[in-house]
C-alpha cells in the first residue's frame, strides 16, 4: 500500500527564476509568481511546507494595468495615527514605487500567516532590468507561455 508523499523542509531543492514583467498584466504575473513561490508547480507540493522556489521579478515599472485600473484601483494603508488612512492609485504607485505594486499583489495571493511570510521572503522585485542575484545563476522563465 502506497502512502501520500509529504515533503520535509530539509529535502526541498530550491531553484532561482528570473521573470521579466514588461508588458505583462499585473494579475496574470502575480498568479504565476505566487504559484512558483508556493511550489505548486512541483510534484512534491505539500500545503504545510515551504516547497517553492526563489523568484526575481525585473522591469516592475513596465508592468501593464488593464482597463482603467491605473486610475480606479486604490491601495490603502494606515499610518497608525488618528485619521492616518492614506490612499494611492495603482498608476501613481507604479510611478512612485513599482516594487511595492508587484509585492502587494503577490502577497495577497499567498497564505496569510507565518508560512506565507516565509514564502514571501523569497520574492525579489526590481524596477529596472538589473538585479543583484547573478551569483545564484537564475533561470530565465518566459511566463507568456504559462499564461
Amino acid at each position: 500500500m502506497r502512502t501520500t508523499y509529504m515533503a520535509k523542509p530539509g529535502e526541498v531543492e530550491r531553484k532561482w527564476y528570473v521573470i521579466d514583467a514588461a508588458d505583462i498584466e499585473l494579475g496574470r504575473l502575480s498568479t504565476v509568481v505566487a504559484s512558483i513561490l508556493r511550489g505548486k508547480n512541483k510534484p512534491t507540493f505539500t500545503p504545510n511546507v515551504d516547497t517553492g522556489d526563489n523568484v526575481i521579478v525585473i522591469n516592475a515599472a513596465k508592468v501593464a494595468l488593464s482597463g482603467r485600473k491605473a486610475s480606479r484601483k486604490i491601495y490603502y494603508h494606515h499610518t497608525g495615527y488618528l485619521g492616518g488612512i492614506k490612499q494611492i492609485s495603482a498608476g501613481k504607485l507604479r510611478e512612485v514605487n513599482p516594487q511595492r505594486l508587484v509585492e502587494t499583489s503577490v502577497k495577497g495571493m499567498l497564505p496569510h500567516g507565518t508560512l506565507g511570510h516565509k514564502i514571501f521572503l523569497k520574492l525579489h522585485v526590481y524596477a529596472g532590468a538589473d538585479h543583484k542575484h547573478e551569483a545564484q545563476k537564475p533561470e530565465k522563465l518566459d511566463i507568456k507561455n504559462l499564461i
